[in-house]
């Protein structure tokens, strides 16, 4: 797929990955970008056609798909991270948590499939994280919910092949916005994953991994699961102390 010339729709394009993904397309060529945000009016990217979208909400979805009848690349970016533990946390943070980052994921999907049928198939992106691989204390609701999200993109990536939609899942690390701002550790451009994950979707790339973070956790999955969660445990302290 040719990002120039292609009509792109962002979710959670206010600020940080998404907002990143809606700039670098508009400079990429691409015809016309909807950034959508739940607050439309906190978008201020200038080019972009904006919509309200509410990932979570069926009836916000449905307007979405209509509203944006010619989109012929989907970027699902938009999601939430509660710090939330699986057997101590909340249960309504968990499940707000999974009816955001993979049923609304689904929900974007299922609703613009039609269209990117109609459309010639096109490309889903979902941004995913490294964290679909490994738990960690304080996030495994997170945790959860991107490795149901990574199984959903590769679900979704078959039932679509054959309406010829591409569908590439961008794992990463760490990106340099308000969610990890409390880390202080290296973390990778919102633009530099916007490029990488554009340069896969025009490379025909199944997955992304965006950065040395996401392409090392990877890496270790076909460790016995005490040696990977040791491996974990050495790299999250060596990432922590640096």
């Amino acid at each position: 797929m040719d990002i120039n010339n292609s009509v792109a729709l962002v979710t959670g394009a206010n600020r940080g990955l998404g907002r990143a993904f809606a700039k670098r397309l508009l400079e990429r060529g691409a015809r016309k970008v909807y950034a959508t945000a739940r607050r439309p009016e906190t978008v201020d990217l200038p080019g972009v056609e904006v919509l309200p979208l509410d990932i979570a909400d069926a009836a916000s979805l449905r307007a979405a798909a209509e509203a944006a009848p010619d989109v012929s690349l989907l970027v699902n970016n938009a999601g939430i991270q509660t710090g939330t533990d699986l057997v101590t946390g909340s249960l309504d943070a968990v499940r707000h948590e999974l009816e955001t980052n993979v049923l609304g994921h689904l929900g974007m999907i299922r609703e613009f499939a039609p269209t990117l049928a109609r459309n010639g198939g096109g490309a889903i992106v979902n941004v995913l994280s490294a964290m679909s691989w490994f738990g960690v204390r304080g996030a495994n609701a997170y945790h959860l919910t991107k490795a149901a999200a990574w199984a959903m993109t590769n679900g979704v990536r078959l039932e679509l092949a054959e309406q010829g939609t591409l569908v590439t899942a961008v794992h990463l690390g760490l990106a340099d916005t308000d969610m990890s701002a409390d880390w202080p550790v290296v973390k990778i451009a919102p633009s530099d994953l916007a490029d990488a994950a554009l340069d896969g979707v025009e490379a025909g790339s199944a997955e992304v991994l965006a950065d040395q973070w996401s392409r090392d956790v990877k890496s270790r999955l076909t460790l016995r699961p005490e040696e990977f969660n040791a491996a974990m445990d050495r790299a999250l302290a060596a990432l922590t102390a640096a």
